[in-house]
């Protein structure tokens, strides 16, 4: 059951399509999406037909037509034949980029029969790119894990909530993806103090205080997030959670993940546990601590992970089904993070790139934290003269993931 009673104030530009000459969906369609085709190729021993399915599908991407799903009992299955339904027979980069997308990562997975149990083991065909990512982000993880070990240790002696901690690791919940030492380069010797001025200059909209003056205010609840990539991203993602439970500034967090592998690196359960398992096996004694705090929040039920399909679905946000939405109805705050969730968000449309980003989202029904690094060409709620000031220093600004956005919006119910 779809939630259709509440959808964005505002009329709805149209799609985003891959067809628009010139446009990084354009280029995602035609080049991107046929390179990480390949890519799964090279990465796993799949068998030579398995290969030839994939290049084909690599090959047909910048002018082909989208094929059908095949396997039937999949679980999903029945809601794809009805998203396909209206895209009978026409081609790639005539469909919404975001549908595009998203069904052809769900279409790699068909063709490498991840959905075969018993027949064959489901293989994660991002897997390598997940743990290389992981590995290579180790001196990162030490860094940050020790910092936060001692903001915890500040919250203890100090009851008052520590919003430089919060503030902080939304910054690297914000950057997380990057796996950029540059953020440690402001801190001083006795790590006491944040300071990345840099990464802020970066961040064209900042309402990381309202978020954390909400977190601080509201101490008790339930906080969910929408998960984004594994890797680094999630290490950072996870460290903000074990501040926000240890520090007793929430009771409980929700993170909902994806069900099954999409968009190359986005968050499984599955990814949560592996993770955790790398972080327990390090040498690192502050690592290790940190992993066996996030085990206990798990064990506790503090941290509940859950995952549905509608997150691998081309539905916009507006569009969560009943059951998603009653559940994060519960939280006091959600935090969304990535592109790929902004998008679904707006819906990855044509908006204005100055229009309000509370009047778009205010179909949600609890307050909202969008952490986004621009990496598609749909933004909202900027200034224009931050616009033309930025395009002018960096004509890729939009695409290159070099800059990001911290946006906070609490609507008011409607009577």
């Amino acid at each position: 059951m779809v939630n259709s009673y509440k959808v964005p104030k505002l009329p709805l530009p149209t799609p985003i399509l891959g067809s628009e000459a010139g446009s990084f969906a354009e280029f995602t369609v035609t080049q991107r999406m046929p390179a990480i085709a390949r890519r799964v190729i090279v990465e796993n021993n799949f068998p030579p037909e398995i290969n030839l399915r994939l290049e084909r599908l690599a090959i047909e991407l910048p002018t082909g037509t989208l094929p059908p799903l095949l396997n039937e009992k999949c679980e999903d299955f029945p809601a794809w034949d009805i998203y396909l339904e209206s895209y009978k027979n026409q081609r790639w980069i005539d469909v919404p980029w975001f549908f595009a997308e998203t069904y052809f990562y769900r279409l790699i997975l068909e063709i490498t029969h991840y959905f075969h149990p018993g027949v064959w083991q489901a293989i994660d065909p991002f897997q390598l790119q997940k743990s290389q990512g992981l590995e290579a982000s180790l001196d990162s993880t030490i860094l940050l894990c020790t910092q936060l070990k001692k903001w915890l240790e500040d919250s203890e002696i100090d009851s008052s909530p520590n919003k430089t901690a919060l503030i902080a690791l939304l910054y690297f919940a914000l950057w997380g993806n990057r796996v950029d030492l540059s953020l440690w380069s402001a801190f001083e010797d006795d790590r006491s103090s944040f300071d990345i001025q840099n990464q802020l200059a970066h961040i064209l909209v900042n309402d990381a205080e309202q978020i954390s003056e909400l977190l601080t205010i509201s101490q008790g609840g339930r906080i969910d997030f929408v998960m984004d990539n594994a890797g680094f991203e999630l290490v950072c993602d996870l460290c903000l959670v074990d501040f926000l439970l240890s520090s007793k500034l929430v009771n409980q967090v929700y993170l909902h993940l994806k069900p099954h592998p999409t968009f190359v690196s986005d968050a499984m359960i599955k990814d949560v546990h592996d993770t955790t398992s790398f972080l327990a096996a390090t040498s690192h004694q502050q690592v290790t601590s940190f992993a066996q705090r996030l085990e206990e929040h798990i064990a506790s039920g503090r941290l509940a992970l859950s995952e549905d399909y509608f997150w691998t679905s081309p539905l916009a946000f507006w569009e969560i089904p009943s059951s998603v939405n009653d559940e994060l109805a519960n939280a006091s705050l959600i935090i969304v993070k990535g592109d790929a969730n902004y998008r679904r968000l707006l819906g990855d449309r044509h908006w204005n790139i100055t229009t309000s980003f509370a009047d778009i989202v205010c179909y949600l029904p609890v307050p909202i934290g969008a952490l986004r690094t621009l990496k598609s060409e749909v933004a909202v709620g900027l200034k224009s003269e931050i616009v033309e000031k930025v395009a002018k220093s960096d004509h890729s600004w939009l695409t290159n993931g070099q800059w990001g956005v911290i946006q906070f919006a609490h609507c008011v119910p409607e009577n």
